[in-house]
């Protein structure tokens, strides 16, 4: 059976800053962990192997185990902003997290021993048909930390073949760029954008197209579509569908509506489609109104989970 990723799409939606060893290494880390069957805790620590490194990404050992070294210093330090349920003030709010909080390298085996930090590790491993699986081989031949990054952000949306459109601003931050990195249009576009769209089209399971939205002369978001290659169906291991679960163009009743936006989880999982300032009745509004015009921009929805 091939290796599987599995991340919450909250954690894939979260802006971060990773490097390309830094993205496999930790992709390696969460197979190892669904591999061993023993579950992940804050507590649990985990191991990837150079040599293990060195198979799957088509790379000599030494540079294995350079990479390895490398990833110790920095990976340590690495943050994403995630989604915090705060239960003083009753509503979850953006915070700042480590990825890691203990990592160490053995040198003599080749291994690294990582942990994964508190608010990581639900993210990474609660199996619930909200989250994204894919082969973790998909990826393997990327070599652009943008293409990974993008190739998760699509993946998300595998059912439907097509996203919603992505904000210019949050989907430089879900990519990994910083403020001043790339900031005119044609350089984000041919050194990041195009590039990495390039590689997932030659490299995975996928083919994918983007469309550019403009708010006058100015663009500011971009929407793909995308269909497997050589028209292959969906894998059904990448889509845990309950036979309850109304199809992604299905027009929702107004009692499944009414569920889903009385629910602080659903607000939590589609932080996206309202402000981060609005409080919860206006997120409510938004919501209800977006599920009304735009039900397949949710995905696929797991009703079970929102009870």
């Amino acid at each position: 059976m091939a290796d599987m990723v599995v991340k919450s799409n909250a954690l894939i939606q979260a802006s971060y800053t990773l490097g390309l060893v830094e993205q496999r290494l930790i992709l390696m880390a969460i197979v190892g962990a669904r591999e061993t069957g023993e579950g992940v805790s804050a507590e649990s620590l985990l191991t990837v192997r150079a040599q293990d490194y060195a198979d799957l990404f088509g790379v000599a050992k030494h540079t294995a185990y350079e990479a390895l070294a490398g990833a110790v210093e920095t990976l340590f330090n690495r943050r994403a902003t995630v989604d915090v349920y705060d239960k003083k003030r009753d509503r979850t709010r953006p915070m700042t997290v480590r990825w890691v909080t203990a990592m160490a390298y053995e040198e003599g085996e080749g291994v690294i021993t990582l942990r994964f930090g508190h608010e990581v590790v639900p993210e990474l491993v609660r199996l619930e048909s909200n989250f994204t699986s894919y082969e973790l081989e998909q990826v393997a031949e990327l070599t652009s930390a943008y293409a990974v990054r993008l190739y998760e952000l699509l993946i998300q949306w595998r059912v439907a073949g097509k996203t919603p459109v992505f904000e210019l601003a949050q989907f430089r931050m879900q990519l990994g760029l910083g403020i001043t990195e790339y900031a005119s249009m044609g350089d984000f576009k041919k050194r990041v954008l195009d590039y990495a769209l390039a590689q997932i089209n030659e490299k995975t399971d996928i083919t994918a197209s983007y469309e550019q939205h403009k708010t006058g002369r100015n663009i500011t978001g971009f929407s793909f579509k995308f269909k497997p290659k050589g028209g292959r169906k969906v894998s059904p291991r990448s889509v845990q569908r309950d036979v309850n679960t109304p199809d992604f163009f299905t027009q929702l009743t107004d009692k499944q509506i009414d569920l889903l936006v009385r629910s602080d989880l659903f607000l939590a999982d589609f932080h996206q489609f309202y402000g981060s300032s609005d409080d919860y009745a206006t997120a409510r509004v938004k919501l209800r109104k977006k599920l009304i015009e735009a039900p397949e921009q949710f995905g696929e929805i797991d009703f079970e989970r929102y009870k």
